[in-house]
């Protein structure tokens, strides 16, 4: 599972989310502002590869 960094264009929270929370996020907006996000608001910080 992948880690990401999500940075809120609106009110400039940052909060780690995994990939079923940032489908969420992309589909209802900002979880503290509700604003319009993009994948371009999402930072990967880690990747869950199991090897």
């Amino acid at each position: 599972m992948t880690t990401e960094e999500f940075s809120c264009p609106g009110c400039d929270q940052t909060i780690e989310v995994n990939d079923e929370m940032r489908e969420t996020i992309l589909e209802v907006g900002c979880p503290v502002c509700t604003a319009v996000v993009s994948p371009d608001d999402f930072v990967q910080i880690s990747s869950g590869s199991s090897s």
